[in-house]
C-alpha cells in the first residue's frame, strides 16, 4: 500500500498555495487553463488522432469507441477514444468468460482482463503508449472533462463505488490523474477511490502539472498510463 500511495504523497507535499488550492484555481482558472492547454497542443495531436483512426479503421471496424461514463454532477456523457478492441468486442466477451472461472473472477473484479483476446495488435500498442486516449481532449473541450481528474467511471461499474459515488460527482473527471500515475493497471476499486478522493483534497495547478509532467514520463517509458 505505502508504494501504491508514493506518487500521490510525493505530489502533495508539493501542493500550491492554499488560496489558490481552496478556490481560485478550481472555481476558476482549472477550466481555463484546460481550454488553453488543449488548444496550444491540437496543431500536434489533431494529425496524429487522424492517422491513428486511419490506421484503426483498416480492418473495417469504426476508428472511434464511444463509452458512457459518469461526469461532473453525475451527469452522464460519451468518452471518446481510439478503438483498441476487435469491432465485435462486446458481442465476444460471453464466449471468452462462459468456461473460464479464473477471467470469470477477474473481470468481476477489475471489469477487465489480462492478455485480452479482443485487443488489436496496434490496440496494445495504443494502450500502452496511452494514445487512444488522445481523443478526449474533445471530452476536455466540450466541458466533460478535465486534463487533470479521476478516471471517469463508466455507467455500468458506478455499482462498484457505493457510496463514494459523491467523489465523482464533485469534479471533472479527467485523462490522467494520481490513479493513473501511482500504478493504475495493479490497484483496486478501493485503492481507486482513496487516490481519486486525495486528488479531491490536494487539487491545486501546482499538482496538475506536476501530475501532467509525470504522465509525459510514463507515456516515454509505455507502460499505459
Amino acid at each position: 500500500m505505502t508504494d501504491l500511495y508514493l506518487a500521490a504523497e510525493t505530489v502533495e507535499t508539493e501542493r500550491s498555495d492554499p488560496c489558490l488550492y481552496e478556490g481560485q484555481y478550481i472555481t476558476r482558472f482549472k477550466r481555463f487553463f484546460d481550454v488553453t492547454l488543449v488548444l496550444l497542443t491540437l496543431p500536434v495531436i489533431v494529425p496524429v488522432v487522424f492517422v491513428l483512426w486511419t490506421v484503426v479503421r483498416l480492418d473495417g471496424g469504426p476508428g472511434f469507441f464511444l463509452h458512457q461514463r459518469i461526469g461532473l454532477k453525475g451527469r452522464p456523457f460519451q468518452c471518446l477514444k481510439i478503438r483498441s478492441m476487435n469491432p465485435g468486442a462486446p458481442e465476444q466477451l460471453g464466449a471468452i468468460l462462459s468456461n473460464d472461472p479464473a477471467l470469470q473472477s477477474q473481470w468481476r473484479t477489475k471489469r477487465k482482463l489480462e492478455n485480452d483476446p479482443r485487443i488489436t495488435r496496434i490496440g496494445r500498442f495504443l494502450r500502452q503508449t496511452s494514445l487512444d486516449e488522445l481523443p478526449q481532449l474533445w471530452n476536455v473541450l466540450r466541458g466533460e472533462m478535465s486534463l487533470v481528474g479521476p478516471r471517469p467511471v463508466p455507467l455500468d461499474e458506478l455499482a462498484n463505488y457505493a457510496s463514494s459515488r459523491q467523489i465523482y460527482e464533485a469534479m471533472r473527471p479527467g485523462i490522467t490523474g494520481l490513479w493513473q500515475i501511482s500504478g493504475r493497471n495493479s490497484v483496486s476499486y478501493q485503492e481507486r477511490i482513496q487516490l481519486d478522493a486525495r486528488y479531491l483534497e490536494i487539487r491545486s495547478l501546482k499538482v496538475d502539472v506536476m501530475i501532467l509532467w509525470r504522465t509525459l514520463r510514463l507515456v516515454v517509458q509505455p507502460n499505459g498510463i
